[in-house]
């Protein structure tokens, strides 16, 4: 169930400002509203964890899955110059991967050409003979052996074209011939150069292995930094009324009430706690009792959180997330497969925690349905070899009707009615929770959620019709959807404290809408 919360506004000497929000933090009763997330202390602080989060994520990728490895705690005070020289090897082994790259490539490039001594053509070109290295293709090979012009030497093939150096001044740009610009360093020292690089890299990467120890440290220390960091964006919130007062506004939940003004007793705290209004955005604590807890993993991994004035549906969504799991997979084999998994699991871990129990229900809740259709690892061979199976199955939802006398067809329709059903069981849930809860509210546009419920349910007769030929009253049919209409226009927009003419034309209003969403339900 949601929390239901109470709006907390706070007062303290202002030069007990910091000893205040300590207590609060230590407390963890005040959920504090509006917090300032932008300011140069904040800033620095994000950057800082930035900084942190990257050098924890480059430094897991050296863990050793397979080996735990042993842990070693660093104190706070040391953990900014680890986080610093790990920088400083991480920005180094980029550059001498970097590095590493570039002299393959030119190695790469050099060795069709020969282990060529750049400092003889130095030597060369400081005498006057300069020569310049081209690739051409024969009729360009051609040409040039008819230009007295050109004073060129012919090499070996480079990649299967014709290689020549020519001496002196270099060809046109506009000659059809690919020039190849001499590294720095010859082959024979670039290949040098790649093993000195590799040997420096071997061991930037075992000082960073070195590191491997401190991970969990580094995690602690980082759950410390976002800690701070709330911290810092309370104490930037919380606001001087003049100089000598200062105030803080938030919510808590109502259970803690109590606790809340124990604390405040104790550090001398003027407050005044009042409920929300309307116009208030408080936040969501669900409390989830008993079996629906294990519900919270699948919201978790959908990042659902209902809003604070929502209705809580974790019951509904519990029933029918493991009913529709149990359709998709619809096979009671599987189902099986399923079950043994979380036996496993718990037996692997020694406790039943919220997912083993999830894994549990869901896994039956599948075997439940594959028995009732007969569905056993897809095999009509084990339902016709195990007659005991046959007796669990509902032969009109059967996946397999033959077996029991049962038309494929007769079959297939009343699985569709079947997801019908679902489908209009749920729009009227949802129509029963309104009015549920807008009758003690006396806000009278529950009589337009009565005529959503008439429309859902006569359209649902109406679908059966036109895709099952399940027949239906058309007269019934049409006044329904006539009523249910009427009905929504004219309450669908009332509201507590807005006069009936208001909300009939704002319904009206909204006609159009009202008309798509119909069409929508069906």
């Amino acid at each position: 169930m949601i929390e239901k919360m109470k709006k907390v506004t706070l007062f303290c000497q202002a030069k007990k400002r910091h000893e205040m929000l300590v207590s609060l933090q230590n407390a963890g009763v005040l959920h504090v509203s509006d917090m300032v997330q932008k300011s140069q202390q904040i800033d620095t602080h994000e950057r800082n964890i930035s900084s942190f989060k990257t050098t924890l994520n480059q430094l897991e990728e050296y863990k050793d899955k397979k080996s735990t490895g042993k842990s070693i705690t660093l104190s706070p005070s040391n953990m900014d110059k680890v986080n610093e020289k790990l920088i400083t090897l991480f920005e180094k082994k980029k550059t001498t991967e970097d590095k590493i790259i570039h002299l393959k490539s030119d190695e790469q490039e050099l060795l069709p050409w020969g282990d060529v001594n750049t400092a003889d053509l130095t030597f060369l070109k400081e005498r006057g003979v300069a020569l310049h290295f081209y690739t051409l293709g024969k009729k360009e090979y051609q040409s040039i052996l008819s230009d007295e012009s050109v004073n060129f030497v012919s090499l070996k093939e480079v990649n299967k074209q014709l290689a020549i150096a020519v001496v002196g001044n270099p060809l046109p740009p506009a000659f059809p011939a690919n020039e190849f610009v001499l590294p720095p360093y010859s082959l024979s020292e670039i290949q040098l150069l790649v093993k000195e690089s590799e040997a420096e890299l071997t061991g930037i990467i075992a000082s960073i292995k070195e590191n491997v120890p401190f991970i969990e440290s580094f995690k602690a220390y980082l759950k410390a930094l976002d800690q701070d960091l709330v911290f810092e964006k309370v104490q930037e919130t919380a606001s001087d009324i003049d100089e000598e007062i200062t105030y803080l506004s938030g919510y808590l939940p109502s259970p803690m009430v109590e606790e809340f003004k124990i604390v405040a007793t104790a550090n001398s705290w003027a407050y005044i706690i009042a409920d929300p209004s309307d116009e208030d955005n408080p936040p969501t604590l669900v409390k989830y009792n008993g079996i629906v807890r294990i519900v919270k993993p699948v919201f978790d991994i959908l990042g659902v959180v209902p809003g604070y004035r929502e209705y809580d549906i974790s019951m509904y969504f519990l029933l029918f997330f493991s009913l529709f799991f149990a359709m998709i997979i619809g096979d009671a084999g599987y189902g099986l497969v399923f079950l043994l998994g979380a036996v496993g699991l718990h037996v692997k871990s020694k406790k039943c925690s919220d997912i083993n129990i999830l894994l549990y229900v869901l896994s039956t809740v599948t075997i439940v349905w594959g028995s009732l259709t007969g569905t056993w690892f897809g095999s009509e061979v084990i339902l016709e070899k195990l007659p005991f199976l046959q007796h669990l199955v509902i032969p009109s939802i059967a996946n397999y009707p033959e077996l029991f006398g049962v038309s494929p067809d007769f079959a297939q329709n009343m699985m569709m009615k079947f997801c019908f059903i679902l489908g209009a069981v749920q729009l009227s849930l949802a129509c029963i929770i309104n009015i549920m809860h807008k009758i003690p509210e006396k806000n009278i546009s529950w009589i337009g959620d009565v005529g959503w419920l008439i429309d859902i349910v006569v359209i649902y007769a109406l679908v059966l019709q036109l895709v099952i030929g399940e027949q239906c009253n058309a007269t019934i049919v049409a006044s329904g959807i006539g009523i249910g209409f009427v009905l929504v226009c004219v309450f669908g927009a009332q509201e507590p404290g807005v006069s009936f003419i208001k909300g009939v034309k704002a319904g009206l209003g909204g006609f159009f809408t009202t008309f798509l969403n119909t069409i929508s339900c069906f």
